[in-house]
């Protein structure tokens, strides 16, 4: 359901969580999420256009977040890289449809407002505070990291 990006995205930022106040560099984030670093790059500077994260050049600069983690829902997240689109109008462009959505439509647009409403609800410090409590899925041999 969510794309690479987004769960790199969610990777990135949740690690990040978990060191509030650090700058840490791509290639660090990249270890230690087990995402491609060219790849995580790109979806890092999503992140700071969208506002989620700070980037910082120099010795001691990096990626960290843009505000507190209880300050960030997921949907801000998710708005950076890819953001949700609800459906307005008949995708099948049909005439007799119009502005009135049918009926698959209409439940198809519900579920992604369920969603929306989901990442808006959830916060990132929710996120940390909840990995904390539970065992790794993968985990950075050098540290032992969470890791979503």
């Amino acid at each position: 359901m969510f794309s690479t990006t987004l769960e790199y995205a969610l990777r990135a930022v949740t690690w990040l969580a978990a060191r509030p106040g650090e700058g840490m560099t791509a290639g660090r984030i990249a270890e230690a999420t087990q995402v491609p670093e060219d790849y995580l790059s790109k979806v890092l500077q999503q992140l700071v256009r969208g506002e989620v994260l700070l980037s910082q050049r120099g010795r001691h600069g990096g990626f960290q977040l843009a505000r507190p983690a209880a300050e960030i829902s997921m949907l801000a997240v998710v708005n950076a890289v890819e953001p949700i689109r609800r459906i307005d109008t008949c995708p099948l462009r049909l005439r007799e449809h119009g502005m009135v959505l049918c009926p698959l439509h209409r439940r198809l647009d519900n579920a992604y407002a369920m969603v929306e409403k989901a990442f808006a609800e959830t916060t990132l410090l929710e996120l940390v505070e909840d990995n904390k409590k539970r065992q790794s899925l993968c985990t950075s041999e050098t540290e032992g990291l969470h890791v979503l």
